[in-house]
């Protein structure tokens, strides 16, 4: 069992920045990827950014060059920063964790982009 808990959203200008944390806990040791999904008002969730065991990262095309995922295994966390940020980014952030059975998810975080 993965139990992940998400931080760090909130209401920021458009062209802001935020940084999301993503903490575990539980059998870490079975995570093989992490990641980010989206889901805004309307639209369905829609995978944001992943990054593998191994490091390697994988970006929506309309967040390339602006978010970074990263993790820190000293920490069990993962982090999500959001830099230039627009209104369409504008949604319910989910951190979640993939084992080779199970996906696990935390319970998402509201970013809103708005002047």
């Amino acid at each position: 069992q993965v139990h992940l808990v998400e931080s760090g959203g909130g209401l920021v200008q458009p062209g802001g920045s935020l940084r999301l944390s993503c903490a575990a806990s539980g059998s870490i040791f079975s995570i093989a990827a992490m990641g980010w999904y989206r889901q805004a008002p309307g639209k369905q969730r829609e995978l944001v950014a992943a990054i593998t065991s191994g490091g390697s990262t994988n970006y929506a095309d309309s967040v390339k060059g602006r978010f970074t995922i990263s993790r820190d295994n000293a920490k069990n966390t993962m982090y999500l920063q959001m830099n230039s940020l627009k209104p369409e980014d504008t949604a319910v952030y989910y951190c979640y964790a993939g084992t080779s059975t199970v996906v696990y998810w935390g319970q998402g975080t509201q970013v809103t982009v708005s002047s």
